[in-house]
């Protein structure tokens, strides 16, 4: 048995809670992952996963296995990737998770920088507004915007995006420009954005000084940063995007800022990712480029 493969074949099972979901990322097949860890409990004389046909949970001895196991691999990937740095660049593939906005409006126009920077290093970029499992996905990192929840992944800070109030021109000459939020929720319809794990919408949030209005409610929302964009472009309301997304419209006169006394939040952004994969070299050039090319502004701190 080798012993290091089957450690790392029962890391990734208990990460990706799935032996088909293991075998997946590590690009073996499930019968071969099975194996090795079945041959691991057999060295180790203790049952470490307990397996039914839909489910798989960790034993009390497994969990303690796995912290051991964990950081004697990534011992080991340090020293090998300590030695390979030396000598080489930074090759292989990644695969990110990148929130809407972020990926059109900063992060696809500085690739080329990447590219030139590290030629040997491939992106599969998937571009959306939806909270990401990095591990049950075999993802290697996310960016994303807002708190960050999850207090085991780390979570270093990029940049944040400021809001913005608009409205079509066609909207404004038919229903006129709000001249308050109060006016707004009251006779103006509204555009939110709609959280699709949980059906909900984000309210809008109005700042000027220590007065603070929140406007809940709305007649269209959508999941998404471009469909909340279209939304507004074709006149169905009024809603706050990101400016840096919707400059481009904003400077054609295709969509109308409103409210400019009122303020919302920033956004701020980060990149996540697991703990036990910072020294993975790829991701570690990767998350060192994108966090010296967007750096925090003052105040953003990591979630």
């Amino acid at each position: 048995m080798n012993q290091l493969m089957a450690m790392r074949a029962f890391i990734r099972v208990v990460e990706a809670t799935s032996f088909s979901r293991a075998a997946n990322q590590l690009d073996m097949p499930r019968s071969t992952v099975s194996k090795l860890v079945t041959d691991l409990e057999t060295h180790l004389g203790t049952r470490l996963i307990r397996r039914t046909t839909r489910t798989v949970s960790i034993t009390s001895e497994g969990q303690e296995y796995y912290h051991y196991a964990v950081r004697l691999i990534a011992g080991i990937d340090d020293a090998d990737n300590a030695l390979r740095a030396k000598k080489e660049k930074p090759r292989g593939h990644l695969r990110l998770e990148v929130q809407v906005t972020f990926a059109y409006a900063y992060l696809i126009p500085a690739l080329p920088e990447f590219y030139r920077e590290f030629p040997d290093i491939t992106l599969a970029l998937g571009i959306n507004d939806r909270m990401v499992n990095i591990v049950g996905e075999g993802v290697d990192c996310a960016i994303r915007g807002g708190k960050i929840q999850d207090q085991s992944v780390i979570a270093r800070p990029l940049t944040s995006m400021n809001y913005v109030t608009v409205a079509s021109p066609a909207y404004l000459a038919a229903m006129g420009f709000p001249r308050s939020p109060e006016d707004l929720q009251i006779n103006h319809r509204r555009i939110n954005y709609l959280f699709s794990s949980s059906g909900k919408t984000e309210p809008l949030l109005f700042n000027r000084g220590a007065e603070h209005t929140e406007i809940t409610g709305c007649q269209f929302s959508a999941s998404e940063g471009s469909g909340m964009r279209d939304l507004i472009l074709a006149g169905l309301g009024i809603g706050q995007h990101l400016q840096e997304f919707i400059q481009p419209q904003l400077s054609s006169g295709n969509l109308v800022q409103i409210l400019p006394e009122w303020h919302r939040p920033a956004l701020p952004f980060h990149i996540i990712y697991q703990p036990d994969s910072h020294q993975n070299v790829r991701l570690k050039a990767f998350v060192e480029w994108v966090t010296a090319r967007f750096r925090p502004v003052s105040g953003v701190t990591a979630g």
